[in-house]
């Protein structure tokens, strides 16, 4: 079937579909269903099956009790639980509000009762997933228990997740707002000043969206407690990291850097992050890749100043500062090497 232009000639169908669709095209389409299907098996991957798996429990208990009782909850089918002793109750809450444990079970010598010591702060799907393991365990032992939020969740803040939004949304901003400068001004720099500018226009629209996240979740709405200034400036950090990452892939792949963003962040970053499902509940690829990611270091990090006095953020900081520092040096090394390629073809062209 031929169709005829308004100059008069005659095109057949398939040139119009090449005309239509340019190879470039078709190759940028391929690329977006590899990413689709990536997410798709990336997010069910993580979450359509959450089962706890050592998660770090400790156990309060008379000395020789406790042992046979680490040993079992230790040996329990699937196991669900990583359990060690501790010296007493108050060395068990603190262990918890320092995160190096998400329970403790302090076992009452004297009772058939024992207490289950929580923190919903760290998400209640883990704490769901601890209470229901231990009460079977209890159980099946004739005994019951009793539990006590020691680090809860603010009653706004439904199942601890507005930590998790509040770190997706800073990442959403960093890479459009990269995404936003390529597609006005092109992928990749034309030289390291420009980067340096991008760089800078970069850093000061992190610290404007930072300070955005944490007064919109602090004081607006009063969905996360803990100091707005500390996450003020953990978002000014995730936001500058997230796209500096992606200004450097744009140095490596142009235009395509943007998809090798959102690979990163949004489909292997963002089910692997702690959020909807801590880590002790993740398959063991996402929990093993998501504390070195920007999504996951930045949950573990909002999750810490908001419930648990800032513990625990030292190594996640590091993280984030790591995805920032390497992703600026690549951005300027791409941006020189760009320019030192234009010098060589413009003096050809002279010669």
């Amino acid at each position: 079937m031929a169709t005829t232009t308004d100059n008069g000639s005659r095109t057949t169908f398939m040139e119009e579909v090449r005309d239509a669709v340019t190879a470039r095209a078709a190759l940028l389409m391929i690329g977006v269903l590899a990413l689709t299907a990536l997410f798709i098996a990336s997010y069910t991957g993580a979450f359509h099956s959450p089962k706890p798996r050592d998660v770090p429990v400790a156990v309060v208990a008379p000395a020789q009790a406790g042992g046979q009782l680490t040993d079992r909850l230790g040996k329990l089918p699937g196991s669900p639980l990583d359990p060690r002793t501790a010296p007493s109750e108050a060395d068990a809450v603190r262990q918890i509000k320092e995160r190096k444990i998400d329970a403790a079970l302090v076992v009452d010598p004297r009772g058939s009762t024992d207490k289950l010591l929580l923190a919903t702060g760290s998400g209640a799907s883990l704490s769901q997933a601890v209470e229901t393991v231990l009460t079977r365990a209890e159980k099946e032992q004739k005994r019951t228990v009793r539990t006590q939020d020691v680090a809860p969740a603010d009653p706004d803040d439904a199942r601890g997740l507005s930590s998790f939004y509040l770190v997706i949304g800073w990442c959403v901003g960093g890479y459009l707002c990269a995404a936003i400068l390529a597609v006005s001004y092109g992928a990749r720099p034309v030289n390291t000043k420009r980067a340096v500018i991008r760089l800078g226009a970069l850093a000061v629209y992190s610290v404007l969206t930072g300070l955005a996240g944490a007064v919109v979740v602090g004081p607006v709405l009063g969905a996360l407690p803990g100091s707005v200034a500390a996450l003020w400036g953990l978002g000014a950090l995730l936001v500058f990291a997230v796209g500096a990452t992606t200004f450097a892939f744009q140095g490596i792949a142009g235009i395509i850097g943007i998809g090798l963003t959102i690979l990163v962040v949004v489909i292997a970053g963002n089910p692997s992050a702690g959020g909807a499902y801590p880590y002790p509940l993740l398959p063991d690829f996402w929990r093993a890749i998501g504390p070195a990611l920007p999504p996951g270091a930045g949950t573990w990090t909002a999750r810490s100043i908001a419930y648990f006095h800032g513990n625990a953020v030292t190594g996640p900081l590091l993280v984030l500062c790591a995805w920032a520092v390497v992703a600026t040096v690549l951005t300027l090394v791409f941006a020189s090497l760009r320019k030192g390629r234009e010098t060589i073809n413009r003096s050809e062209v002279v010669q």
